[in-house]
């Protein structure tokens, strides 16, 4: 014990000005993100739901906040924030698996879930607008 550094002068961790980003750092902060992000989205479901059951009028109101330009920009990025953390989260479970550690398939993985949640993020809402 007399050997030990009792003032303090201890290496300290990394910190994230020393790390360079990479693709899957890069998606599981993001997963992260998300994953708050959706409890705002929660939120604005539930504020639809308690509108559609106040009645018609508080309904059309909530409706026309939903329906401009930044509601829809807010709805947008709330699908896509489940979209993505949705597909992430599938990335996780394969990980939990035991699979997909290898550095190349890890790296596959995180493209696989960019492109794919920006893609069906995309066709859900023409799907939408379609049924609309």
């Amino acid at each position: 014990m007399s050997n030990a550094d009792l003032r303090g002068n201890r290496p300290l961790s990394p910190h994230l000005q020393i790390y360079k980003p990479i693709l899957t750092m890069v998606v599981s902060i993001v997963h992260r993100i998300t994953g708050a992000a959706l409890y705002f989205g929660t939120i604005l479901l539930a504020w639809w739901l308690i509108a559609a059951a106040a009645g018609p009028e508080y309904f059309e109101f909530v409706n026309a906040i939903y329906g401009s330009i930044i509601g829809q920009l807010i709805l947008f990025g709330f699908t896509w924030a489940l979209v993505h953390h949705m597909l992430s989260g599938v990335r996780h479970l394969i990980w939990s698996l035991g699979k997909g550690f290898e550095l190349k398939f890890a790296e596959w993985m995180a493209r696989i879930t960019i492109i794919s949640s920006v893609s069906l993020t995309i066709l859900l809402w023409i799907i939408g607008y379609l049924v609309r």
